[in-house]
């Protein structure tokens, strides 16, 4: 593709600079700067790493924001800056509600004549390289300055910022629990520019486990958790194709090993459909929001409801507050830890076993209006109280279970830490083989041409090969034929 049609791409995209840095009253400060200097104002940040990527910079935080904190990622589109997509995102306003701190990467028309981030480009979108590593180097300087949680950092973005997001949650599992992606682009999908028109414009025909491939071979070697993703999607959209929030679907319910049918879904205000893909356990791990009619751009919703936020202008469009759905499925509003939904039950404990069943018990969640108990990673059943008694389970065997709870709107928050239990009792166990072998292997004996089983001392024909049975070690040393079924 001829870098004047991919430059036309980048025209259709950009979004306005409205606010320039003398402009927001912005103040500039070394990373050793404390979060009080810091406090209300956003600000830019220098010497914060040897910064390969040439960007600059840019955090807010709210005032009295404590240690352990989340902290947000947020990435602007083409010809934008940092202070103007603070200013029009509503992240702001969940910052000072909710108190995390976000950092606003910001890049020039020195690295781009557009000024848009470098999703497509090898040498800078990959773990280690020009704009990722400059971004994981900001990173870890707001942490060191705000003392950020480790477990609660995440990132989002829009349309080129939107795919240098999903890049950075391909290359940096480890560092991001959740990332959002806003009329952004697959994990990936171009290396190159000339690529990058088609990954905008239409389908790239590559199945789920293809697109999931492009992320963990961004990280060769790395096995989980991977990140929870949000992808906002505009039906209208005809700057980046609505297909690519499908693509975006795919890739990102493949990694986490899930299938791409919804668990749920639930309509929304602005023209809004939610799609959740639930984890194994029953957590959400891929939302989906599509957002009928909406162009290209980031959903906001000016006005002071809970759930409103962001100011309109070009590229930020009036349907629902995007970033409040985004923060919500991340856990921001401290409901959760990174599901969106309630908080981990914490005590979970073994407090009886049979040779059938376990019961358990843990502390009760605020917020729960039921709970889901997990053996071995599936649903096994729920209740409303903070006890339950498992049954049908095998003699003598181990068990792993945890447990979620489930706020009054269905949503399940995030796993308990895991307990294991054994059942009590002899586990049954069946062998089929001819009798010489039974034999042999000590669970019969042989007498006067006849073949016996241990302990019953059941006949069982002549004591040669041609004659096969299975028997049933009922309890150590005591067998019987069971040739009927096991």
């Amino acid at each position: 593709m001829p870098h004047s049609t991919l430059r036309r791409f980048f025209r259709r995209t950009a979004l306005a600079l409205v606010l320039g840095a003398v402009a927001a009253g912005l103040t500039t400060v070394s990373p050793l700067a404390t979060s009080a200097a810091a406090a209300g104002t956003l600000q830019q940040v220098t010497g914060f790493g040897s910064n390969p990527g040439n960007l600059t910079m840019y955090e807010y935080a709210p005032s009295g924001l404590s240690s352990g904190a989340p902290l947000v990622v947020a990435l602007h589109g083409c010809t934008q800056s940092a202070s103007d997509y603070h200013s029009h995102s509503g992240w702001q306003k969940f910052a000072d509600e909710w108190g995390f701190a976000v950092v606003y990467p910001q890049t020039s028309s020195a690295n781009n004549s557009l000024s848009c981030f470098s999703w497509f480009d090898s040498t800078k979108d990959t773990r280690g390289k020009g704009e990722a590593a400059s971004i994981k180097q900001m990173v870890d300087t707001a942490v060191a300055q705000y003392g950020s949680d480790t477990n609660r950092i995440y990132v989002t973005g829009l349309s080129a910022g939107g795919g240098m997001a999903a890049d950075l949650l391909a290359d940096y599992p480890d560092v991001f629990a959740g990332g959002s992606v806003d009329s952004g682009l697959p994990a990936q999908c171009a290396t190159t520019q000339t690529a990058a028109s088609g990954c905008q414009y239409s389908n790239q025909g590559l199945t789920a486990a293809q697109w999931g491939d492009k992320v963990r071979n961004s990280y060769a070697g790395y096995s989980g958790p991977w990140p929870r993703v949000a992808i906002w999607q505009g039906s209208s959209d005809t700057t980046v194709a609505p297909v690519n929030g499908t693509e975006l679907r795919d890739q990102w319910t493949d990694v986490w090993g899930i299938g791409q049918t919804a668990s749920s879904t639930q309509s929304l205000s602005g023209g809004t459909t939610e799609s959740i893909y639930d984890d194994s356990t029953g957590a959400p791990a891929v939302a989906l929001f599509s957002v009928s009619g909406m162009t290209h751009g980031l959903a906001v919703s000016p006005g002071s409801g809970t759930d409103q936020c962001g100011t309109t202008g070009t590229y930020y469009l009036d349907h629902i507050c995007s970033s409040y759905y985004t923060a919500k499925f991340w856990g921001l509003d401290g409901s959760g830890t990174g599901t969106g939904s309630p908080s981990a039950p914490s005590g979970l404990t073994v407090t009886g076993t049979t040779d059938t069943g376990a019961t358990l018990s843990w502390n009760s969640v605020s917020d729960a209006a039921s709970y889901n108990v997990y053996r071995n990673g599936t649903k096994a059943g729920s209740t409303t109280g903070t006890t339950y008694s498992d049954t049908g389970l095998t003699a003598a065997t181990t068990y792993t279970y945890t447990v979620a709870a489930v706020d009054s709107s269905g949503a399940v928050g995030a796993t308990s830490a895991s307990v294991t239990a054994t059942t009590t009792g002899f586990a049954a166990t069946c062998y089929t083989d001819n009798n010489y072998n039974q034999v042999r292997a000590g669970r019969a004996y042989q007498s006067g041409g006849y073949t016996y089983a241990d302990g019953s001392a059941q006949n069982m024909g002549l004591y040669n090969v041609a004659v096969t049975h299975t028997l049933k070690e009922t309890s150590s040393g005591y067998f019987v034929i069971a040739d009927s079924g096991c």
